[in-house]
């Protein structure tokens, strides 16, 4: 046929068929042209035969530079990347071609294999059931998961059985502290129901030293005190070899990678609360504890048990609380109810929040926030703490430096805003208190925002009156309760009666 190439196979065929049959018959019977076949009827030569023998290589397109140039660069620095000699030789050479990259690769790899370093080899562990148990933190920038819109810096502290492959997640909104650690370790050895013979880290921070400016103190007491109480041998790896902790920081890639996919199946990042967050993490994890139930059940059966109680997971600090009306804990001012001024106050520092004490009585709970080391002061500020004096003081909001934080709404902080670009500073201040004033009294923060976004839509100042009237209750509004109390003497009767003289005599 035209356009193809006669096989060894149709040569033989025509020949043989040549011989009882016309030119023209074997040769459409081989499968290609008469033409064709006359041709090798003159020249009966297989076509395997006929093909012409290759012209001599080409030539080495590094020619001597690799001998010459190459080789004293790998020998005088082993470790140097293929491209980084790559780009050298471009240097050196300007009219040396691009396309000679992929060559000089192979031929180092092919130099190294033979001539190269001995390379570190990677011993494969044997795991027990029971025996050793993981912590690790991850970070969880790249998913760009937000809460009610805002993002949400955060980690993961991870925790896995080497054996079973059991895994524990809790986020974690700091940095890797020790109460995080010590939080997220005794959740994930409570929701477990059991604790390994061993707990391994790699060389964190938490565990072993903390370096923060504000809190420079040596924590391995407290991670020793930590899995002492819970009768672990605490062991870490050795700084910077990130593979000998190799059965927990794969699965950390494993499991980000998981929660990515559960966000895109779920068709958003954002989160109502973070607790709503926290539940999507448990569920994740608890998919993937559930592919290996067989080998957790078996696991749990080797482990210790657990400790009647949990021990300490959380930061011992004292304050006292200034005439601000608050106290200053690592560069975050939290303001209290005055009432607590000039107290000192026993904290419990958590990973997201601290309770504060009175000697022993609980008094209430604070979110915890974070400065930076060289940024700004924070402040965690509640008007309900402050208001009762700024009604005595109004014009102290202009100047206040927590301000902007005070706001507990964001109409509260348009409002101010378009007052201030519309009447004096004095009428603005004395509105706003009034508005916080009101809120705080009657409990109506979010229907006086509502009623504050309402007035400015239609570009008018809220009538401060009239939301008074509104959410002070009037006393002919009231319900009229009448209270009519039982005559004492039906008591007498009561007592006289025979069924109660016998019941009482029993």
């Amino acid at each position: 046929m035209p356009g193809c190439h006669v096989t060894d196979q149709q040569m033989r065929r025509y020949m043989t068929l040549k011989m009882t049959n016309p030119v023209a018959v074997a040769a459409t019977k081989s499968g290609f042209s008469q033409a064709t076949g006359y041709r090798l009827q003159a020249d009966p030569t297989l076509p395997s035969q006929k093909k012409a023998p290759r012209s001599g290589r080409r030539s080495d397109p590094l020619g001597a530079l690799f001998e010459t140039e190459v080789l004293p660069l790998l020998k005088s620095a082993p470790g140097l990347r293929p491209v980084a000699i790559f780009e050298e030789l471009q240097r050196r050479h300007a009219d040396l071609s691009p396309g000679i990259r992929r060559t000089l690769e192979r031929r180092i790899r092919a130099w190294r294999a033979e001539h190269g370093p001995e390379q570190e080899v990677m011993f494969r562990q044997v795991h027990e059931p029971g025996k050793m148990g993981l912590s690790d933190f991850t970070d969880m920038g790249k998913l760009a998961v937000s809460i009610a819109g805002e993002p949400l810096v955060h980690r993961l502290y991870h925790f896995r059985l080497a054996y079973s492959g059991f895994q524990h997640a809790h986020v974690v909104l700091g940095g890797e502290s020790f109460v995080a650690l010590a939080e997220g370790l005794q959740n994930a050895l409570w929701s477990l129901g059991g604790v390994p013979a061993e707990h391994r880290t790699d060389s964190l921070s938490a565990a072993f030293k903390n370096l923060e400016p504000a809190t420079e103190k040596d924590l391995t007491d407290s991670m020793v005190g930590l899995c002492s109480h819970y009768g672990m041998t605490q062991s870490r790896n050795n700084k910077g070899v990130a593979h000998e902790n190799g059965s927990i920081e794969s699965p950390n890639g494993h499991l980000k990678r998981a929660i990515n996919d559960a966000l895109i199946m779920r068709g958003s990042r954002d989160f109502a609360d973070l607790p709503s967050y926290r539940r999507f993490i448990d569920v994740v994890v608890g998919r993937i504890n559930a592919r290996n139930a067989k080998r957790i059940d078996l696991e749990r059966a080797c482990l210790r048990p657990l400790p009647a109680r949990r021990t300490t997971d959380y930061q011992e600090v004292t304050v006292r609380v200034t005439s601000s009306g608050g106290f200053l804990l690592r560069k975050v001012f939290y303001t209290v109810p005055s009432r607590l001024i000039g107290h000192h106050l026993r904290g419990r520092v958590y990973d997201d929040r601290i309770d504060l004490f009175l000697g022993a009585s609980f008094l209430l709970t604070l979110p915890r926030a974070r400065a930076t080391r060289h940024g700004p002061h924070q402040h965690v500020v509640s008007y309900h703490h402050v208001i009762h004096s700024l009604r005595q003081k109004p014009m102290a909001l202009m100047g206040l430096t927590y301000r902007d934080q005070l706001f507990p709404r964001q109409a509260f902080r348009d409002l101010f805003d378009m007052m201030l670009a519309q009447t004096s500073d004095r009428q603005a201040c004395r509105m706003i208190v009034d508005l916080l004033a009101l809120a705080h009294d009657r409990g109506c923060e979010a229907e006086i925002a509502a009623q504050i976004e309402e007035d400015m839509r239609r570009k008018q100042i809220p009538d401060i009156a009239a939301l008074r009237a509104r959410f002070v209750p009037c006393a002919d509004g009231l319900p009229k309760v009448e209270v009519r109390l039982g005559d004492l003497a039906a008591y007498n009767n009561l007592l006289s009666a025979p069924t109660m003289m016998q019941e009482a005599a029993a």
